[in-house]
């Protein structure tokens, strides 16, 4: 991959599109990862205000600090970066009081944690309001188009998207390019949802390698037939999730009305 033409295009791209809609910049929520590291860079290197909203809701502390050593990179790096810290914990917290609680505890979990997304992305849209900023989503290609890993109207409800063509180790490469933090390149990648810090590997069954071969196999025509052992495991795996979330990637249907019924 030429990185630098990679950085140079997204970047104009992201200026361009904030300049034909008419506002000043970028609104992201930074979590310690190097999906929202890269993504928050490229907004700052447009030189447009770039908001940096830190959202935790009983975050580890881990995601906490990469967080926030990424924030301080950016503002030492750059001069159009504001922050933001807005603590959800007590938000989410009174959401559980209200609602039902009464089904299986692994349902209930799963429901609260597409729920924290959701509340962050109630508050990114919040700010983007207030001071007239456009989204920027996090997801790369193998998260939005692959296995469909993120919530929808939650990390999935942006106005843009501009690392979503890049598969994950290609937003390694941009990275380290980008002079993002150690300690977050080297990091496990993770969602946070669930306020611990189990990785997304541990809750898909396969790495993130292991997904974009398993994507490209797909792209070129191959079926699980075609593989044994571990890569027919990763195969099925991976088109699981892909037909599954399906519904994430796909416009929303619409029910057309027969003209004759109008």
């Amino acid at each position: 991959m030429k990185t630098e033409k990679v950085v140079d295009h997204i970047v104009n791209w992201l200026k361009e599109y904030a300049q034909n809609a008419k506002v000043k910049g970028f609104v992201i929520g930074v979590s310690g990862g190097v999906d929202s590291a890269v993504t928050s860079t490229l907004c700052a290197k447009t030189g447009l205000e770039t908001l940096c909203i830190e959202m935790p809701i009983h975050q580890a502390e881990s995601h906490v600090s990469r967080a926030n050593e990424h924030i301080a990179f950016l503002k030492k790096t750059f001069s159009n970066i504001k922050e933001w810290r807005v603590d959800l914990t007590p938000v989410f917290e009174e959401f559980k009081t209200e609602v039902s609680l009464e089904a299986h505890e692994d349902i209930v979990n799963m429901a609260l944690a597409n729920t924290r997304a959701r509340l962050r992305m109630t508050t990114l849209y919040y700010y983007a309001g207030l001071h007239g900023l456009l989204v920027a989503g996090t997801g790369n290609k193998v998260e939005d188009f692959g296995v469909g890993f993120y919530t929808k109207y939650g990390d999935g409800g942006v106005d843009l998207s501009p690392i979503a063509d890049l598969m994950k180790s290609e937003v390694f490469e941009l990275a380290q390019f980008l002079k993002v933090p150690e300690s977050i390149i080297n990091a496990a990648p993770s969602d946070g949802l669930f306020g611990d810090s189990r990785s997304d590997e541990a809750q898909i069954g396969a790495s993130y390698p292991e997904l974009e071969w398993a994507m490209n196999s797909k792209d070129n025509g191959k079926t699980a037939v075609d593989f044994k052992g571990r890569k027919r495991e990763v195969f099925e795996i991976f088109m699981t999730y892909h037909q599954n979330n399906q519904h994430k990637m796909l416009p929303i249907p619409i029910c057309e009305i027969p003209k004759n019924f109008k």
